[in-house]
């Protein structure tokens, strides 16, 4: 965040730690003179060689000594990671990263200032212009976000925009429910501004990209489980397409609760280190199974959603809440009423299912996999890491 002070009534926003730390590439923790966070009044000079280009040189006037008295300027800017521009035959090209707009938190909102942030496929799929319009845009990409809210407490953010007044106590059945970054900017920022009733806690065991994991692919796999799966311990779930990070959450969370876990790719690597995980069993895609399963899970669609309703045994549900491969398979209707198989479709999760995942995790000891961590500032890296799916489990961006 920025430190803000008043000469002769002209804000003037100094940088603090969190901006020197970026700039610094990750490597600057404290004040290098008394080794406390600090802002930079209190640190005095720093060696430009060591640090580079000063902030207030990318986002103020030219320099500090030519604001003088009443003459210094406000920078009501942040970085962020936006969608500029929709493009389905290049999705990176409408990736911007720079300066945007301090967010405005309206009545009922406030500010998170953001430690991690995690990638979805939601992310990508907006670049492709999927569940947005070229109105909207620019907009900051991100729907999960761990950091430290305007008290100073640590929080995981819920990325479920609800009316406040729709009955009932699941935010995901609100028919006019947005995630974050599709109505509202999202968390690839300095800041995001969200409704203060969408914080919770962060556990003290998590770290904050681990907990910026959660309230999208983990909060996902929760939901998919354990409310609509209807599975007791010791039941035999299919997971589609191991690797992502649905798929890698299914498994950790599967595992801890005593299900048996088969999983299928087409990579022999990622079945291998789906095994190491914890699956019992892993297959090609495609391969005949030893036995009909009691669930499937599936986010895969198209590809995958004939050998998801033969895998089933009679009874058997099949749980869906994606279809990156498409959403228009055939259905087979005689299987599933001759079999009386269940379709169950899953979204996200609520509030209260982020806040006992939270328990679940601090109770089980499991911890999300994360595949890598980088700053905010190299956000394009890990977008074209999980256009080409070089990725087993979460990517993260710090900062």
């Amino acid at each position: 965040m920025f430190i803000t002070y008043w000469d002769q009534m002209t804000p003037v926003r100094w940088p603090s730690l969190g901006d020197l730390r970026r700039q610094s590439g990750g490597r600057m923790e404290s004040c290098p003179r008394c080794s406390q966070p600090a802002s930079l009044g209190e640190m005095g000079p720093l060696p430009r060689e060591r640090w580079g280009p000063l902030p207030w040189e990318r986002w103020g006037p030219a320099a500090l000594g030519e604001m003088g008295p009443g003459r210094g300027a406000s920078v009501l800017s942040m970085f962020a990671v936006t969608a500029a521009r929709l493009r389905t035959d290049d999705p990176l090209a409408g990736l911007e990263l720079g300066e945007r707009p301090e967010p405005a938190p309206p009545d009922g909102w406030t500010t998170v200032s953001v430690r991690a942030a995690a990638l979805n496929h939601h992310d990508v799929w907006t670049l492709h212009g999927v569940g947005i319009s070229a109105d909207r845009l620019p907009i900051v990409l991100g729907c999960d976000a761990a950091g430290i809210d305007a008290d100073g407490n640590q929080v995981v953010v819920h990325a479920v925009v609800s009316d406040p007044g729709y009955g009932g106590s699941d935010e995901t059945l609100d028919p006019a429910r947005s995630l974050l970054s599709e109505r509202y900017d999202g968390t690839f920022a300095d800041r995001v501004a969200v409704p203060r009733r969408n914080l919770l806690p962060k556990p003290a065991a998590l770290s904050f990209a681990e907990a910026a994991c959660l309230p999208t692919a983990y909060l996902t796999a929760y939901r998919m489980l354990f409310s609509k799966a209807g599975l007791e311990p010791g039941a035999t779930v299919l997971v589609q397409g191991a690797g992502g990070g649905v798929a890698t959450a299914l498994i950790l969370l599967g595992h801890a609760a005593g299900h048996r876990i088969w999983v299928t790719s087409r990579s022999e690597a990622k079945r291998e280190r789906a095994l190491q995980l914890g699956a019992d069993q892993a297959f090609p895609a495609g391969a005949r199974l030893p036995e009909r399963v009691d669930a499937v899970m599936e986010t895969v669609g198209e590809a995958t959603w004939a050998y998801s309703l033969r895998a089933l045994r009679p009874g058997g549900t099949i749980v869906i809440s994606g279809a990156t491969s498409g959403s228009a398979p055939a259905a087979d209707l005689s299987r599933v009423f001759f079999l009386q198989l269940s379709v169950v479709g899953s979204t996200m999760g609520s509030r209260d299912q982020l806040g006992r995942l939270l328990r679940f995790l601090e109770q089980t000891g499991v911890r999300p996999l994360i595949d890598r961590t980088m700053p905010l500032a190299q956000a394009r890296d890990g977008f074209a890491a999980m256009i080409s799916g070089e990725v087993f489990g979460k990517i993260v961006f710090t900062l």
